[in-house]
């Protein structure tokens, strides 16, 4: 009998804002962090999670961590994985914590960091990666180990089963294909807000080479130099004088309403919530030119009836709307859904309260027949989506035929199994039996950058004097 003993936690930082990684309209200053746990247990055994922010304020994501965590303590470890939804709640319910959310804000995004780290100790437990510890359960386990509470006016459990056991059949086949082709990848690293014209079309290019054909750029600062930066990717993308040698064109189908260019070369922006509805309309209406999939967080990510707004004023110009990385839990996912607000699902690994509530957003994003493009700007994030994706693939939805995932090329070193992509622009497929969840962090990681007292920031606080 296996029981969880304690925790540990550490906040690290990378000084991401010293060369405008991460930067975008409304986040001018970012520090990439890591809110980052480890389950411990007395067996060998260790299951390792965390959350995203930029910088400060991580500590106070670490505290609640440590608070959530403590749930556990005690607890023996496969009573918790015989039913995951179970142990969610288990997260969830304590009162004194969830008056001070309830489900959002640090407490939420801090529970998430927890729950991940326990289906990491579950898969690791299993010896698989966590994408296959889920794809390999019954329709009946997938179920249970959803998070169902305050959405089944929109989704059902018995919907749900049905909709896992029509899939069922197939999944086989799917897990073969994706490992033989990976999972479709977007690029965000050429678009960030704070980097030069000549870094921006150097960096597309450079994607172009390595595979990639959806692109991402930052925008909501200034109309004209987003229109500026959006021909110069244009002009790269749409000229098959930098296709790699050998490219394919890509499946008509799949870029379908995606405003492709003569290369089939897609572009998607994002304004990360700075604009007010009707100026969110106006300003991507100017930006027509460029011809957008999407505009992605458009303004607040709480303003369900502000979204659907948006998304009927630009279904005319071809632009859809997409948003989620900071949709803090599955009623907020309901409620876009519902409502018809959103052409595109972006869920966060870490936002939402774990995979246990990932699950039950994807499994609403099939039933209303919405694509799910999960957000990955930031450290360890990409880590972890491609597990989120695989299982919406293969066990939940059976498509990825208008699914890309995003990809940012930053921090990767830092983690023990790192994410890699294709030379056709698609992640790899997770396939070592003991990653779990491939968040865990290289220790001489931790050590240099664990804030504040990490050797970096000493000797970045000594060259400060």
């Amino acid at each position: 009998m296996v029981k969880i003993t304690g925790y540990e936690t550490h906040d690290v930082r990378f000084p991401t804002s010293l060369s405008g990684d991460g930067t975008d309209a409304m986040n001018t200053d970012c520090d990439y962090s890591s809110a980052y746990v480890a389950l411990k247990t007395d067996s060998e055994l260790v299951g390792y999670g965390m959350t995203f922010t930029i910088g400060r304020g991580n500590e106070i994501v670490c505290d609640a961590i440590k608070l959530v965590s403590q749930r556990l303590v005690g607890k023996d470890v496969e009573e918790l994985f015989a039913d995951m939804g179970a142990a969610w709640n288990l997260l969830t319910a304590d009162p004194q914590l969830r008056w001070i959310g309830p489900e959002k804000g640090v407490i939420h995004i801090a529970t998430g960091a927890v729950d991940n780290a326990l289906w990491d100790l579950y898969a690791r437990s299993r010896k698989k990666p966590l994408w296959k510890l889920i794809v390999d359960m019954s329709p009946e386990e997938i179920v249970r180990s959803t998070a169902f509470r305050y959405i089944t006016d929109a989704i059902t459990k018995e919907e749900a089963l049905a909709m896992l056991k029509e899939k069922q059949a197939s999944k086989a086949e799917r897990e073969a294909n994706v490992r033989e082709l990976g999972y479709p990848a977007y690029v965000t690293s050429a678009g960030w807000l704070g980097y030069t014209d000549e870094k921006v079309a150097r960096l597309t290019k450079e994607a172009v080479q390595a595979g990639f054909n959806h692109f991402k750029m930052k925008v909501g600062a200034d109309k004209a130099s987003d229109l500026r930066r959006g021909k110069i990717i244009r002009s790269v993308i749409d000229d098959p004088a930098n296709l790699p040698e050998g490219h394919k064109p890509r499946d008509p189908k799949a870029l379908e309403g995606k405003n492709a260019g003569p290369t089939g070369a897609v572009l998607m922006i994002d304004a990360n919530q700075v604009w007010d509805v009707p100026q969110a309309i106006e300003w991507v209406r100017d930006l027509e030119e460029i011809k957008p999939w999407f505009i992605e967080e458009p303004t607040a990510p709480d303003d369900i009836l502000g979204h659907a707004a948006i998304r009927t004023a630009l279904k005319p110009h071809g632009i859809g709307v997409a948003t989620g990385e900071h949709a803090h839990n599955r009623i907020v996912f309901k409620q876009l859904l519902q409502a018809g607000a959103i052409d595109v699902v972006q869920i966060d690994s870490c936002r939402l309260a774990g995979v246990s509530e990932v699950l039950a957003v994807l499994l609403m994003a099939a039933k209303f027949g919405v694509p799910v493009c999960p957000h990955a700007g930031g450290v360890g994030l990409c880590e972890y989506v491609i597990h989120l994706s695989l299982i919406d693939y293969i066990a939940v939805s059976g498509s990825m035929e208008r699914n890309v995932l995003e990809f940012v090329d930053h921090l990767h070193e830092h983690f023990l199994y790192p994410c890699s992509i294709n030379k056709q622009g698609r992640y790899n497929v997770p396939d070592i039996p003991g990653e779990g969840y491939s968040i865990e962090m290289h220790a001489k990681s931790i050590a240099e950058y664990e804030f504040p007292h990490g050797s970096y920031w000493v000797g970045a606080a000594a060259q400060k004097k």
